[in-house]
């Protein structure tokens, strides 16, 4: 096969001419001088930057090459990364390095991807999910995710990061993966492996804050940001004042250097309801159009959201704006309710469930989202979401665990330490076989012993007051009022906190995790063979469901063949007296007598079946 080279050209940051020589740009609105500062050797070399038209700075030298390391001096005194710098090795304050992208020579030219109905996520953290806790760690567990019957991988952000360790969403630099992860020819080649396998990956990137360490932007670009809006992480990304729209372009380079210079088959869009923009289009209606127009004219490329907001019309195609929406977003609603009824935790979000749980989880299964402009109780009364009943189930991501549910808990405890494990066990088949696209999180399918606490590698106050923002957020839970419990929770800046996060491979080839993993692998064999090419072009208002008492349900979801998926569940402690005949062959059970206590109308307590009828 031919190899290609994949380049994303850029406004700013570097680009290695024809010639070898380097061309430097940064946008430095609020500098009066800014110098190129070439490093690696002694003394550096310090070269006058132009000025130019709107904020501009540029240079293009003989004296950089690829590989060089270099940093942008800001009015003769502030040293500073250049924000847009492909590649770290000293971390977030040190040195940036020319990263020539062509070198890098890529064996996947034939690879466009797999249609959004294939999606079967599976979520990781490069640090954790191996011991090494690199690129190359994930590369090792490829052909197992295959073999489990994933067939999209979800890397946490990339983005670097202050320190050794971070979740992802403190990132600074959002073009430079993080060098404790792997150099960006190391990222290549995981993407560029997985594709052979057929598997997709998608990057999870921050649009609407900065890390709090390590970021300098605040020095020399101050229209980067907005006192208008604030935040949890502070003001607010600047996307539309006055100098908003090199702020919009930064971005929107960002993803589309993602997709075209890495290949990776999509985006998962973090947070977007902290980002605040009043023009038309929206910065993400803009981004999303770029994209369509862009690496995903002629490939499968896909863009998630994750919107506190349900807001559906991102998630809505229309003829007038074709390209300017997002195929799903994460449905905190499904998991929220399923919690709910698993563990019986009703504080902090979840009371917003507690009511009816039922009737929540019945119209997630049917329409999407549970919130569709209802008042929340947990947001004080305010209205949430948006009417979604005519958009498609594929455009809502689905789950039982991901980072946030299980790292947001005070302890990091998984589903599977907090309720029986029937009770997993039925609502993990709900998820794997209901027609939205699934997302596992690294560890579920073998039900993990793991934690998967929150932490950081702050230095200073900085680590001090993260803690106490933490101890702060779980006083709004009333489980964590207990001061023994509180004592417990892992400090997020400790090394050992992000020790204790990392899987135990060893567990697999144990009970009862082998069996498990197995039961794992059923399901979506089940899935691939019965289900995904099914709900494909299928429309909204074609899924219905029915209450069969406080705690069971029946669901239909008519497929694009005219076949019917049918649901019946008891998610109770208790026998269920239910009255609901159905034909049509059964793809799953919990169990072998559910099918023949159905029949005589009764489930037994946490009972799942699925039927398939055939037009």
């Amino acid at each position: 096969m031919p190899s290609v080279q994949r380049c994303h050209p850029m406004p700013f940051g570097t680009r290695i001419l024809d010639d070898g020589r380097v061309n430097f740009r940064v946008w430095a609105p609020g500098a009066d001088k800014v110098e190129l500062c070439l490093q690696g050797r002694a003394p550096e070399i310090r070269l006058h930057m132009a000025a130019e038209a709107e904020g501009w700075y540029g240079i293009t030298t003989e004296l950089a090459g690829s590989d060089c390391y270099y940093q942008y001096r800001i009015n003769g005194e502030h040293y500073v990364p250049d924000p847009a710098s492909r590649y770290q090795p000293q971390d977030v304050s040190g040195s940036s390095q020319v990263i020539d992208p062509d070198a890098w020579q890529w064996q996947d030219d034939d690879w466009k991807g797999r249609p959004w109905e294939d999606a079967v996520f599976y979520e990781l953290h490069v640090g954790t999910f191996t011991e090494e806790g690199t690129f190359a760690g994930v590369k090792k567990h490829l052909d197992y995710l295959v073999d489990l019957g994933v067939t999209a991988i979800q890397l946490m952000p990339l983005a670097d990061f202050p320190g050794r360790r971070n979740w992802g969403y403190d990132g600074v630099l959002p073009f430079a993966p993080d060098n404790n992860y792997g150099n960006p020819d190391e990222l290549k080649d995981l993407i560029s492996t997985a594709h052979a396998k057929g598997l997709m990956v998608f990057n999870d990137v921050v649009y609407s804050h900065f890390g709090p360490e390590g970021n300098y932007l605040h020095l020399y670009a101050p229209a980067f940001f907005t006192d208008r809006f604030h935040t949890p992480w502070g003001d607010a990304i600047n996307f539309d004042a006055e100098h908003g729209r090199w702020v919009r372009r930064f971005f929107i380079h960002n993803a589309l250097y993602w997709l075209e210079e890495y290949h990776f088959d999509g985006l998962r869009l973090d947070a977007v309801h902290a980002i605040f923009d009043d023009t038309s289009p929206d910065i993400l209606e803009e981004l999303a159009e770029a994209v369509r127009l862009g690496p995903g004219y002629d490939r499968h490329i896909h863009l998630v959201l994750e919107n506190d907001n349900n807001a559906a019309h991102y998630l809505r195609q229309d003829l007038s704006r074709p390209h300017r929406f997002f195929d799903a977003q994460w449905n905190d609603d499904i998991h929220h309710v399923l919690h709910v009824l698993l563990t019986g935790e009703t504080s902090g979000y979840y009371q917003d469930y507690s009511q009816q749980p039922l009737h929540h989880l019945g119209r997630c299964l049917t329409e999407g989202f549970a919130y569709q402009g209802e008042a929340s109780s947990y947001r004080d009364g305010k209205l949430r979401g948006e009417p979604c009943p005519d958009l498609p189930l594929t455009a809502f991501v689905s789950f039982l665990q991901n980072h946030d549910q299980v790292g947001n808990r005070a302890l990091g405890e998984r589903i599977s330490s907090l309720c029986p494990l029937e009770a997993v066990r039925a609502a993990t088949a709900i998820l794997l076989l209901m027609p939205s696209p699934p997302l596992l999180f690294m560890g579920q399918e073998w039900a993990s012993s793991q934690p998967f606490p929150y932490f950081v590698d702050f230095s200073g106050e900085l680590g001090d007051k993260v803690t106490q923002g933490r101890l702060q957020e779980f006083a709004k839970f009333t489980e964590f009022t207990d001061v023994e419990l509180l004592r417990k929770m892992a400090l997020p800046n400790a090394a050992d906190t992000y020790q204790s996060a990392r899987l135990a491979w060893d567990e697999i080839n144990q009970e009862p995790h082998r069996e498990w993993l197995e039961f794992h692998r059923e399901l979506l064999r089940i899935r691939s063979n019965e289900i995904t090419p099914r709900p494909r072009g299928i429309t909204g208002g074609q899924a219905h469901y029915r209450l069969l008492n406080d705690r069971a349900l029946s669901v239909q979801w008519r497929l694009n063949d005219d076949s019917m998926l049918i649901l019946v569940a008891n998610l109770g402690t208790e026998p269920a007296s239910v009255d609901c005949a159905c034909d049509g062959k059964v793809l799953f059970a919990t169990a072998s007598d559910v099918e023949k206590n159905l029949q005589q109308g009764s489930l037994n307590p946490w009972s799942v079946i699925f039927y398939l009828e055939e037009p």
